[in-house]
């Protein structure tokens, strides 16, 4: 039986839409530091954040749409047909004739972390403005989902803050997933406009200490209740391999043990786990059930080299949980 009071718009309102950059990945073959010597390569593969998390809900069988822009090259043509392939609305996804698709070169450390080379304030992905094909397709949305990655775009921030409240209107949610750094907080006005976010989320998708960083105070148990104060209908909870849980302001509890698995590639893994939840939670399925099938893409995703590599459909999901044990 599904929890009730619903805590996003149901999917049949209209899709879930993300608004932000969109990229190719290029990765290092080889472990080490920086690009400064020849090494092999690997790539292009569709990637940021906002792309990853709208293909995987778009995966799980939710309506999904994204707005966004790419350069009119193969880097583009790479995320454009996979974003079709998978079940994306892709008619607010410009098309620039003047700068190139935005792109990461990444390359892993042998302690896991990685050094970036981006392309991304020069290229299409901050091209974004608000067109026609914008404005038609937020007309007819019934969920937003906002990343902390649009603080670092004044474009997707002006379109996201325009979007909220028309999208509010009609009878429609949001989700947030902060995905974002304690550093960043500090500059501008970027922690007012966080806390504006976090006000009006209906779900809130925390990993690491952004819990803390949203709701002001340290303690989960403490921070969990401050935010169902603010507003806040429902929390999942990203623990990486110890898996997840979700909270509900009506006492709802869900919660999920980490899946054992080979880390390959751990980008995207965060975005995934997001697509599947909110296009299970929108699709009227359980928090339990929600809660497992965001675990299971999260995990299955850091099996596959590429951001997006191992975004995942029900019956795949189903499967790896089959497949893969269970922490306990």
């Amino acid at each position: 039986m599904n929890d009730l009071p619903r805590t996003l718009a149901a999917d049949s309102l209209g899709p879930t839409v993300t608004i932000g950059e969109i990229l190719v990945e290029i990765v290092a073959r080889q472990t080490g530091t920086g690009f400064r010597q020849p090494i092999d390569l690997i790539g292009p593969f569709p990637s940021g954040a906002p792309a990853i998390f709208i293909d995987q809900c778009a995966r799980m069988g939710g309506a999904a749409a994204m707005v966004g822009v790419v350069g009119d090259d193969d880097f583009g043509a790479v995320n454009m047909e996979r974003l079709k392939r998978d079940g994306v609305d892709t008619s607010a996804i410009a098309v620039s004739p003047d700068y190139p698709t935005g792109s990461a070169f990444v390359r892993y450390r042998t302690d896991g972390s990685r050094d970036f080379v981006y392309n991304i304030a020069k290229s299409a992905a901050a091209r974004l403005e608000w067109s026609p094909q914008v404005e038609a397709l937020i007309a007819r949305c019934g969920h937003i989902h906002v990343m902390g990655t649009v603080f670092a775009s004044p474009a997707a921030w002006a379109i996201t803050e325009r979007a909220i409240p028309l999208i509010k209107a009609r009878g429609g949610t949001m989700s947030l997933d902060p995905n974002l750094r304690k550093e960043l907080l500090a500059h501008g006005q970027t922690e007012e406009k966080f806390a504006g976010l976090v006000d009006e989320a209906d779900l809130l998708l925390p990993s690491g200490n952004e819990l803390f960083l949203a709701a002001g105070t340290d303690g989960e148990e403490r921070a969990i209740e401050a935010l169902f104060r603010r507003g806040v209908k429902e929390i999942a909870v990203k623990r990486g391999e110890h898996g997840a849980s979700a909270r509900q302001s009506t006492g709802a509890r869900a919660d999920c043990p980490g899946l054992i698995v080979e880390e390959t590639d751990p980008t995207g893994a965060g975005d995934c786990f997001g697509g599947a939840y909110v296009a299970c939670r929108r699709l009227g399925m359980a928090l339990q059930t929600a809660l497992e099938f965001a675990n299971a893409a999260g995990a299955r995703n850091v099996t596959r080299l590429g951001p997006m590599e191992g975004a995942g459909t029900p019956a795949e999901l189903e499967d790896f949980m089959a497949r893969t044990a269970r922490r306990n």
